[in-house]
């Protein structure tokens, strides 16, 4: 039985690999996709996903764009990390189809309504349109059969040092969304590092042929950052997310309080995470299937990458 995904994403590099195992599982249903500021400005993000709509061939699903900078923060952006267009190096022809019209929140919220308990709601950029929506119509919670968010981080982040880059770029957002009437499953840094695309993976990923040369790995390689120790290549922290969905059995989550810091001075963004606690709030993952997530994963590409050149 099919899973059906709404994506709530700011492609970015691993948002875009994230996008490709959404839409070539056959298992998984992708209902819908918004977008936010985030990795790069919205209108790069926005752009950037209509153009992998058309280019990996799911024209009928549709795309959203929504907030464009936090709740009340300045926009701050990881271009750094992404490239200044979001996709490194990749260039892809121009989108001939366009977003919705509709902003991002009431897509989700209009989405969960028609069909409660059957959607699986995924967001891995800042959460800026899920704190919308649940302004909006605080009952999405109660609407998405699942919350999936790739951010936050149990022991240190990439942003700064407390803090992963998605919780960071909009703290209140975060807030409003750990706050309400749903269990979270957060797949943080401490999951999403030991993704990484080393050498073995790059090297059968090269196989797949044209979508890989002028895709995946593209995608996979574009950031090295020689300030970590134990280099070891580009983590896929988003397609984390997505897989935990299709395939919860390759990771090991437990439950734990999570709460948002949003007035510290060198702490903002930071996720509190008490895994000792009688009130639960949230389901943090914190161990992979390392060679079973990437069986998966290749396997999904494979099947897309015959598509794409058949």
């Amino acid at each position: 039985m099919p899973y059906s995904i709404l994506l709530d994403c700011d492609p970015g590099l691993d948002d875009a690999l994230a996008l490709l195992l959404a839409h070539g599982d056959p298992n998984i249903e992708l209902v819908g996709v918004t977008t936010v500021g985030g990795n790069v400005k919205l209108e790069n993000t926005t752009r950037n996903a209509l153009q992998l709509r058309e280019y990996l061939k799911f024209p009928d699903v549709p795309v959203s764009a929504g907030a464009a900078g936090p709740l009340v923060r300045e926009a701050r952006d990881a271009a750094h990390v992404h490239g200044s267009g979001g996709l490194g190096s990749v260039v892809l022809p121009d989108a001939q189809l366009a977003v919705t019209g509709q902003h991002a929140a009431d897509f989700i919220i209009e989405t969960l309504k028609k069909t409660p308990g059957k959607i699986h709601l995924v967001a891995t950029g800042p959460l800026t349109n899920i704190a919308i929506a649940l302004e909006r119509e605080p009952a999405i919670a109660r609407w998405a059969a699942s919350f999936t968010i790739m951010g936050g981080s149990y022991t240190r982040g990439n942003a700064t040092v407390a803090a992963e880059f998605n919780i960071w770029a909009d703290p209140e957002a975060a807030k409003i969304v750990f706050d309400a009437d749903w269990r979270v499953t957060m797949i943080g840094l401490d999951l999403t590092l030991q993704a990484h695309a080393n050498g073995a993976v790059i090297d059968r990923l090269k196989q797949l042929g044209s979508l890989a040369d002028e895709l995946i790995v593209p995608l996979a390689t574009f950031y090295f950052n020689p300030t970590m120790p134990d280099w070891d290549g580009q983590a896929v922290h988003d397609v984390c997310a997505v897989a935990y969905v299709a395939r919860p059995d390759l990771f090991l989550a437990q439950p734990a309080r999570v709460d948002i810091e949003t007035r510290g001075e060198f702490t903002a963004g930071m996720t509190v995470v008490d895994f000792d606690t009688s009130t639960p709030n949230s389901l943090v993952a914190t161990k992979l299937d390392v060679d079973g997530f990437w069986a998966y994963v290749e396997s999904v590409y494979a099947r897309v990458a015959a598509e794409h050149s058949a």
